[in-house]
């Protein structure tokens, strides 16, 4: 009968008869007042053609139950079951140890099939303690048509089962298995792995659709083959034949076995790679810098630098002053039998004269030795041709020596205020330095020496203040103008713990140093190349020296206690007499007697001088013409 959805029910097998050789359908107890067959899990034979049926009896006696209506209106099992009167014997000999779930089988409790350890039986079993099935059921009459009969079209030929209709003996989807109770039994719990997997096909030899011809429906003149046998479940089961048969066998391993679980195991390799090479990295880029640190790189530390640049500069700047200057300063090394000293000169001339103070050679003496060293290098003899020290300047000269050059001389009268110098020396034995500043004041009055106490190594000079560094050593050394000119010979400097002294402070420059005006320097230079000796020019009268008063006294009498005005001297003739106070000199301020003879020293002798005097409380002007006197 079809269903709802178009599919039919084939015909199931008879059950097979009970024979001589043992076989027999297990009888369920009757209950008390009635009799009731046990279904067997075979399918009843199809009766032969002619054989009448019925809903109380089959044609061998036995007594059936009607058929009872499966789900879609088919017969949803055999129709009646055999009930034998012998009691059952089992294919399988007592388990001797009672083993569960064996042991000694009982009428009632039929052992439960061994699931396979893989698979799930796809057939759940009902329990030993399951309801008896129905009332017997009447055989299902055989499908298909009648015997010779043409099949209609669309209608599968008897025997090939029909597309998607599962063959003989196996069970359809939804439908009960023969001998399987009637009532719900819950599905058996699939894996979901499981449930996809189709059912196997037939095994070859399973038993084909009935039909005219087959074993099930004989034709004619053909005898009609036995029955399959049906289904025992007290007959030896085999654990591993429902499985193979059910569906393949399915291997339940670990996740890498799978696509995904292969897939999972790449993407750890891979992370677990990306981990270590990146620690790697991090552990070489370490050793790495710590070597570069400690090693101050990978090769030599390069720092960027300028090119080479042409050695010539501007020749107004110090540079240019000091490389045209330079080659015309020479160091001197002055040693006597009790003293030796170290100062600077500068070549006057190509003939070997060499200005410098006379403090620097006043070691050597009369029978002492000096050395002059270029700045080349070289080095020569020199002998004193003439030193005066009133004006603290000496000129020595260097045999032997050819090629020198003069330093040009400037005129100290054009020097101003603010000037840029240069100032070149030996401090501390250091030669050829360059300093530079500017003049910071002009005929400023200085005295210098005065350690012999009888004022005749006192030297008065008429200087030009500059803040170039000046140190012990840089005596007589030149003091140069804007032009590489001379404008001064470097004499003394003032220490933070003496006064003015001629190279013999040893503090150190304090921004206070004094050089001899050059217009000064080159005539006491010539007088000294000339004649040995250097004139003063001299106004002819003696001075006190202790008066405390503003400007500079005429004494009461001379030093070898003669008159303090020379007798037809400068000063006698312009009407000086003892006791007057010149205030002035050719109208600049006068405030003591070693100003008047710094401010009369700084001109030439035959000069005319212009003095302001005080006598009696009256000012008056006198005006002379200074004389000469041999210099000491």
């Amino acid at each position: 009968m079809a269903d709802t959805d178009g599919d039919f029910e084939l015909a199931r097998p008879a059950a097979p008869a009970t024979d001589a050789d043992g076989d027999y359908a297990l009888s369920d107890p009757l209950s008390p007042g009635r009799e009731q067959s046990v279904p067997t899990q075979g399918t009843e034979p199809h009766p032969a053609p002619g054989a009448g049926t019925g809903a109380g009896g089959g044609t061998d006696g036995t007594l059936h139950a009607p058929a009872v209506p499966g789900p879609s209106g088919e017969p949803a099992g055999p129709a009646a079951a055999d009930v034998s009167s012998e009691a059952p014997r089992p294919l399988h000999d007592p388990d001797p140890y009672s083993t569960p779930p064996y042991g000694e089988p009982g009428p009632w409790a039929p052992a439960p099939p061994v699931q396979h350890p893989a698979t799930a039986s796809a057939q759940a079993v009902p329990p030993h303690d399951a309801p008896p099935a129905g009332p017997p059921q009447a055989a299902t009459p055989p499908h298909g048509p009648p015997h010779g009969a043409t099949p209609p079209q669309g209608v599968p030929a008897p025997g090939v089962p029909a597309p998607g209709v599962p063959a003989p003996g196996v069970p359809a989807p939804g439908v009960p298995a023969p001998g399987a109770p009637l009532h719900d039994v819950p599905a058996p719990s699939v894996p979901p792995h499981e449930a996809a997997v189709p059912p196997p096909a037939p095994a070859p030899d399973a038993p084909q659709a009935a039909g005219p011809g087959t074993s099930a429906h004989p034709g004619p003149g053909q005898a009609a083959a036995p029955p399959a046998p049906a289904a025992d479940p007290w007959g030896r089961y085999d654990p591993w034949a429902a499985s193979a048969a059910s569906a393949p066998l399915q291997v339940s391993g670990p996740a890498e076995d799978t696509e995904r679980g292969r897939r999972k195991l790449r993407a750890r390799i891979i992370l677990v790679a990306v981990i270590v090479f990146g620690l790697l990295c991090g552990v070489v880029g370490g050793l790495v810098g710590a070597y570069l640190e400690r090693n101050g790189g990978v090769g030599g530390v390069e720092l960027p630098q300028a090119g080479k640049e042409a050695a010539d500069r501007d020749p107004d700047s110090v540079a240019g002053i000091a490389s045209r200057a330079l080659p015309s300063v020479v160091t001197l090394h002055a040693s006597g039998t009790s003293e030796a000293g170290t100062g600077t000169g500068f070549v006057l001339d190509t003939r070997g004269h060499i200005l410098t103070n006379n403090h620097v050679v006043e070691p050597a003496g009369g029978g002492g030795e000096i050395t002059v060293t270029f700045h080349s290098g070289d080095t020569a003899e020199a002998t004193v041709i003439g030193r005066d020290s009133g004006y603290d300047l000496a000129v020595v000269k260097v045999k032997g020596v050819s090629g020198l050059t003069p330093l040009p001389l400037g005129n100290s009268d054009n020097v101003q205020v603010g000037d840029p110098v240069v100032a070149i020396g030996a401090p501390f034995d250091l030669a050829g330095t360059v300093t530079s500043g500017i003049i910071s004041a002009r005929e400023r009055p200085i005295t210098a020496g005065g350690e012999k106490g009888d004022g005749s190594d006192v030297s008065y000079v008429d200087a030009l203040q500059t803040d170039a560094p000046i140190n012990p050593g840089n005596s007589g050394g030149p003091l140069l103008d804007a032009k590489a000119r001379v404008i001064g010979i470097n004499s003394a400097i003032r220490s933070a713990g003496s006064g003015s002294e001629l190279d013999g402070g040893q503090a150190g420059s304090i921004g206070l140093g004094f050089a001899i005006p050059i217009n000064q320097g080159k005539r006491v230079a010539e007088e000294l190349i000339a004649t040995g000796k250097a004139t003063h020019p001299v106004i002819g009268i003696t001075l006190d020296m202790e008066f405390s008063g503003d400007g500079a006294r005429v004494g009461a009498k001379g030093t070898d206690g003669g008159p303090p005005v020379v007798t037809d001297g400068p000063g006698d003739k312009a009407g000086i007499e003892a006791g007057d106070v010149i205030t002035e000199v050719n109208g600049q301020r006068v405030h003591s007697g070693e100003e008047l003879i710094v401010k009369t020293r700084a001109h030439r002798p035959g000069d005319r001088l212009e003095l302001t005097l005080e006598r009696d409380g009256e000012e008056r002007t006198v005006s002379l013409v200074l004389g000469s006197s041999d210099g000491r």
